[in-house]
């Protein structure tokens, strides 16, 4: 039975280790001596699922760039440890600096979604002579992941209990949609990260372009508004009719990134 096309792009991960041991799984497509940009996927989601089912990885690459792609910690082929000590929005940042590291890529721009968008904002500010230019997509400001209940997530896992949050439900289902996905895992990552919000304030913005991408039906899309209003070199692009999961499959989000991220190539 032939394999769908998804499946037969999407390579074997070749393996880089961070600092504390936790094995990642990462990809690449294009030209190896060609500009890279680094691929940083959503909670709970993985790099095929936003990167590959979309074709922005083969779109990219075809535009004369080198792509790769990083399935962050807890997510997709990636270790997955069950600490909330093993997650923090400095763990994650290190671990796009180590990919980088390992590849020995001096210099590259950043698309990253949603949790991707939230470690990318990092990874700027901690790497600002190596990242040149970013797309962050359905990135808000404020503390990621404040919505889960996780009394009741730790609760339904321990004991099955039903979720009553809608929110929390809504997690859930996102969680469950995703093979492969570990929601004991993913739950240590909302706790590891509970104490990390980005604050809108020009001070403490990435000083590279920057490109915000959010659907005009996304919840969070006032706090991508702030975050391109604070940032010296941000601007703010809205997908009509998207919301937050649907927005990186979507035509205006594949164009308005690849415009970005191969302007001036």
């Amino acid at each position: 039975m032939a394999l769908p096309l998804s499946q037969l792009q999407m390579p074997d991960p070749q393996r880089v280790y961070a600092a504390d041991g936790t094995s990642l799984a990462t990809y690449t497509w294009g030209d190896l001596d060609a500009p890279v940009v680094v691929m940083v996927h959503g909670f709970a989601s993985n790099t095929h699922d936003n990167w590959v089912l979309t074709g922005l990885e083969r779109r990219l690459a075809a535009s004369g760039l080198r792509v790769i792609g990083v399935d962050q910690r807890g997510h997709g082929r990636s270790e997955k440890p069950h600490e909330a000590s093993a997650y923090s929005l400095s763990t994650l940042a290190t671990d796009v600096e180590t990919v980088l590291d390992t590849y020995l890529v001096d210099t590259a721009s950043y698309l990253g979604y949603s949790l991707g968008g939230r470690v990318g904002w990092q990874v700027m500010i901690d790497l600002e002579d190596r990242i040149e230019r970013a797309v962050l997509g359905g990135v808000p400001d404020g503390t990621a992941l404040d919505r889960i209940v996780l009394e009741e997530v730790q609760a339904h896992l321990d004991e099955g209990a039903p979720i009553s949050d809608p929110v929390t439900q809504s997690y859930i289902q996102l969680t469950e949609r995703v093979p492969g996905n570990d929601l004991r895992a993913l739950l240590a990552l909302a706790r590891g990260m509970r104490n990390d919000a980005i604050i809108a304030h020009p001070e403490n913005a990435p000083q590279v372009p920057v490109l915000f991408v959010t659907g005009t039906e996304d919840t969070i899309l006032d706090g991508s508004r702030r975050l391109a209003d604070v940032t010296p070199q941000g601007r703010l692009v809205e997908v009509p009719g998207r919301h937050h999961f649907n927005t990186p499959a979507s035509r205006g989000f594949r164009d308005a990134a690849t415009e970005f991220l191969t302007a001036g190539r």
